[in-house]
């Protein structure tokens, strides 16, 4: 296919991701609601490990009333979509459905795996909240530190599919070339997914993270195309269209949250696609929400832990400009802003590094 014939299958497979998530978007509803699927008892504990009566004043009937486990939508549509469209290729690969599959050893493989690994992890962490199992001082759900082993593990296992399978162990630096990490790769490898799954605190407004994540893997659709990745621009492409679809519910007031399911499994997944178009380096500038974000976590629970002060009203920073006075959805577009200008500036610092 030609650049044009590309372009429009990366651009159809966004609009059907779309699409299809906005037709079955009533039925996940409705069944959120019948089953009461919120948490019970709203968290004391905010997102830097401590007690916050200015958290619990901002937050506490929004989190005992939505229904949360939303992300479903996202895992399942892309999921699905890539079932269907691979069951089509492998009857009629001349077909024009067939046409439209996106699976790739090299290119889908891993970032599906991860996503769906990742949420199913989330979906078992959203079930405990809603029926009250876990620490009901941070409402519910699975342990951190467990979480956090589980996504080193599912790490562990991107890194070693990249490291022997695809024989890569370099990165990219911009503007000053390849560096060759040897075994390091794979603890590097662990260390960003890490990272990038703890950003998972921004989900805390009505379509905060529904957007950033949108404009994020977006971004990153159009990086995989301009360097060839066609499949792979097609999945992040399925990923943002199906983002679109969700955050049509989701900005205020939202009518359900993407809780865990959603938000672990495309943390871990953005870092999967950061490695395989080699940008990982650039990650902190187009994530620079994300990371800003959880800068102000471990900021806080530092400043707290040694010097007994708060540097934030509360974290995370949303929740910040919050008890600042700024209401959520004008917190809520301005984060939109400044995610959509650090990735276009990620995107420009990746081009002029091609020229």
């Amino acid at each position: 296919m030609n650049l044009i014939s590309q372009a429009v299958y990366v651009l159809a497979l966004t609009t059907i991701a779309f699409l299809v998530a906005t037709a079955w978007t009533p039925f996940l509803t409705r069944f959120l609601y019948r089953y009461k699927c919120w948490k019970k008892k709203a968290r004391t504990v905010s997102a830097d490990g401590t007690s916050t009566p200015i958290f619990n004043a901002l937050h506490k009937h929004k989190e005992i009333n939505t229904p949360r486990m939303a992300g479903v939508l996202i895992w399942v549509t892309v999921a699905g979509l890539a079932f269907i469209f691979w069951i089509a290729h492998t009857i009629a690969p001349n077909s024009w459905l067939g046409g439209l599959h996106f699976i790739n050893r090299s290119q889908t493989w891993i970032p599906l795996f991860t996503l769906l690994a990742a949420s199913l992890l989330g979906l078992i962490d959203d079930w405990m909240v809603v029926t009250g199992m876990g620490p009901l001082e941070k409402g519910g759900g699975i342990r951190f530190r467990h979480r956090l082993l589980v996504v080193a593990l599912i790490g562990l296992v991107g890194a070693w599919w990249f490291y022997t399978k695809l024989g890569w162990d370099t990165i990219h630096v911009p503007f000053v070339g390849d560096w060759t990490l040897g075994l390091w790769y794979i603890p590097f490898f662990i260390f960003v997914m890490i990272t990038l799954f703890s950003g998972s605190v921004v989900d805390g407004l009505d379509g905060l993270a529904g957007g950033i994540f949108a404009i994020l893997f977006g971004t990153f659709a159009a990086i995989a195309f301009i360097r060839g990745q066609y499949q792979l621009a097609a999945f992040c492409g399925v990923v943002s269209g199906t983002l679109v679809a969700f955050l049509w519910h989701n900005i205020p007031p939202a009518k359900f949250y993407m809780g865990e399911t959603g938000i672990l499994g495309l943390t871990t997944t953005l870092s999967v696609v950061a490695f395989l178009t080699n940008t990982v380096i650039l990650l902190p500038i187009f994530a620079f929400v994300l990371c800003l974000e959880i800068t102000s976590v471990v900021l806080q629970f530092t400043s707290k832990r040694l010097w007994k002060k708060k540097i934030f009203l509360v974290a995370p920073l949303h929740h910040h400009f919050e008890a600042m006075g700024w209401p959520a959805y004008q917190v809520t577009m301005r984060l939109w802003l400044v995610a959509g200008i650090s990735a276009f500036i990620g995107l420009i610092i990746f081009l002029l590094d091609r020229v």
